[in-house]
């Protein structure tokens, strides 16, 4: 599932240029994008925001790095948000990837950088 499309199930696995890196969640109800991160002391890995284009922080207890991305799962921008802002939305962007702060950098996610999210089996 390399492209931006509905995600069932799970758990899935975020594949950054070929590489797996980490666990992801994926938010794709209204309910579960809208509460997002909103009162967790912090994620093992990452979650995937669909559709989405820009996201805030208010409310939140951790400062969390954002990559926004196209419909086919290409970086379009990377930005570390600190609690209690709200970034601009990003008009190509179709899904939002977030983690911990340091995180993106850590595992070389940057603009162009290739995403791909797979089903790992149960």
């Amino acid at each position: 599932m390399g492209t931006a499309r509905r995600w069932h199930g799970g758990p899935y696995t975020l594949t950054i240029d070929g590489r797996p890196v980490a666990e992801v969640e994926i938010a794709a109800t209204y309910g579960t994008r809208r509460r997002g991160l909103l009162g967790r002391d912090g994620i093992a890995g990452a979650m995937l925001l669909t559709p989405c284009n820009g996201v805030h922080t208010i409310g939140m207890r951790f400062p969390i790095d954002v990559a926004y991305l196209d419909r086919e799962l290409r970086v379009l921008a990377v930005r570390t948000m600190r609690p209690w802002h709200v970034g601009l939305p990003r008009l190509r962007a179709r899904v939002v990837l977030e983690a911990e702060a340091g995180r993106m950098a850590a595992w070389g996610v940057r603009t162009g950088s290739q995403l791909t999210i797979t089903q790992r089996a149960r």
